[in-house]
């Protein structure tokens, strides 16, 4: 603080000190910037005891402000620090904020997925179980064509334990494989179980006409060598007549259908039928294709009209599909449409099927004709995210890598995003995965493109990434696949982290 005292006189020319009415003025100018004065009279400026009460009061007066602006000074720094301290807390919390939402929709994706995961291991164990079922039908029948019958039996006996849908078939053709064996009261044994369980199995006919075989035949098992050239003869025989005079081949060809000779043999008969492409032919093709014989020779129907029914075999095979209650059939059916190339058809079952394991057969094989305007159409209206899954897995298989860019970028369900972005890594798609990388804000997103170069061995990608990376977490999971992958790249990068 700076005091300062000006002493004027009333007499002009003279000393100011000498003036007989003096005017004395101390200006007291604090550290705040703020000015006190005080005025007072008196003869004489000599008057010592006055200008030090002067000078004291004025100081009195002016300290206040004084304490006032520091005290000013103080606060606003406090302030300042607490504001500071404030913005330091509030950055924290909303840090732990974020963390704990993350942490929660990470949670929440973990419950959902576990859901799914629980749901596909339901679904996956009765696939197995349905594969295990055709797996024994297949191996049986395998056996029954190679005349190992003793193998065919034990194939069928486990089938028919089983209780699926094919067990009238499983006790048929262990009867018939029992039969060949010279095991009359088991092959007997196993027809009657036919007759008394599934009166009305397609089965049926052909067990009561084996049974007749059974009863009359001899009691030794049958040598092959006895029979097989026979057999060769006969197939050379009706091929030509079949080439020659369909008309004659014809009522020929049906009783050998429904007599009691192997499925291989039955399957030949209907192929020689059926590569004669005449009326006739396809006419015979489309009764046991409609149910005109057991559902082991209706398949090879269907198989054998899709490859030389022409178009006609078109609608054939489409009124059939409507017809049937048979998924097996209905399935055959789905599998021809691959053969012919019918893209058409199989949109009208991947648009219409109720049943959901048909549908989604019906929606991968449009991806294997390349039906990808089909698989477009469906894609657009269809409302379940399981649905569009199959639907992103047949562009998959089509190829079609911009359909499915389209759903990583612009999908709304991040399920189905990851999906896409999945397949998008399974195809090769480097480039549009860094750039889906670039422009995402999602972490699980970002997370599953890691994965997708990952899957597809792009470890020049996750370097990059691991370099670049500002979030710990995601770096953390790049440098953690490399680490698993064994590159070149991706070595030399952690020989770089070790380095530092």
């Amino acid at each position: 603080m700076t005091i300062k005292e000006t002493i004027a006189s009333g007499s002009t020319g003279t000393p100011a000190c000498a003036g007989v009415n003096t005017v004395g003025i101390f200006t007291s100018t604090p550290a705040s910037g703020s000015v006190a004065t005080l005025v007072y009279l008196g003869r004489g400026c000599g008057n010592f005891k006055r200008t030090l009460i002067a000078a004291l009061v004025l100081a009195l007066l002016a300290l206040p402000s004084s304490l006032a602006a520091r005290a000013s000074r103080l606060q606003s720094a406090q302030s300042s620090e607490q504001s500071a301290e404030a913005q330091r807390d509030a950055d924290e919390a909303r840090q732990e904020q974020e963390a704990a939402k993350r942490e929660r929709e990470d949670e929440k994706r973990e419950r959902e997925q576990e859901a799914r995961d629980r749901a596909q291991e339901k679904k996956d164990r009765e696939q197995e179980r349905i594969d295990r079922l055709q797996e024994l039908y297949d191996n049986g029948r395998e056996a029954l064509d190679d005349d190992h019958y003793e193998k065919a039996a034990a194939e069928f006996a486990e089938l028919a334990k089983m209780s699926g849908p094919q067990t009238d078939a499983a006790l048929y053709w262990k009867a018939y494989a029992e039969n060949r064996l010279g095991k009359k009261a088991a092959a007997l044994a196993s027809i009657a179980e036919i007759k008394n369980k599934y009166a009305q199995s397609r089965w049926k006919k052909d067990a009561e006409a084996l049974e007749i075989e059974v009863r009359q035949g001899s009691t030794n098992p049958v040598k092959i060598d006895d029979v097989s050239d026979t057999k060769g003869l006969k197939a050379l025989a009706l091929r030509a007549l079949w080439q020659n005079d369909p008309e004659r081949a014809l009522p020929i060809t049906r009783k050998m259908l429904t007599g009691p000779d192997s499925p291989k043999s039955k399957s030949e008969v209907l192929f020689v039928a059926a590569q004669s492409g005449s009326t006739e032919a396809v006419s015979l093709l489309e009764e046991i294709a409609r149910g005109q014989a057991n559902p082991e020779l209706q398949r090879k129907a269907v198989e054998y009209l899709s490859m030389f029914g022409g178009d006609k075999a078109h609608k054939t095979l489409s009124d059939l599909y409507a017809a049937t209650n048979d998924e097996n059939i209905k399935r055959k059916i789905i599998q021809s449409y691959l053969l012919s190339g019918d893209k058409a058809s199989l949109f009208a079952v991947a648009k219409n099927e109720k049943n959901e394991s048909l549908r989604r057969e019906a929606i991968r094989t449009l991806g294997l004709t390349g039906g990808t305007s089909e698989l477009d159409q469906l894609y657009k209206t269809e409302s379940s995210v399981d649905i569009k899954r199959e639907i992103l897995q047949a562009f998959f298989l089509s190829g079609d890598s911009t359909r499915m860019e389209q759903a990583a970028l612009g999908e709304k369900d991040i399920e189905l995003r990851r999906s896409a972005i999945r397949n998008l890594g399974l195809m090769g798609k480097s480039d549009l995965l860094g750039a889906i990388y670039a422009k995402e804000t999602d972490y699980s997103l970002k997370e599953e493109v890691l994965n997708s170069y990952f899957l597809s061995g792009n470890a020049k990608a996750l370097v990059a990434v691991a370099k670049s990376e500002k979030d710990a977490s995601l770096k953390r999971k790049a440098v953690e696949k490399l680490s698993l992958m064994g590159s070149k790249e991706g070595n030399d990068y952690l020989m770089e982290l070790l380095d530092k």
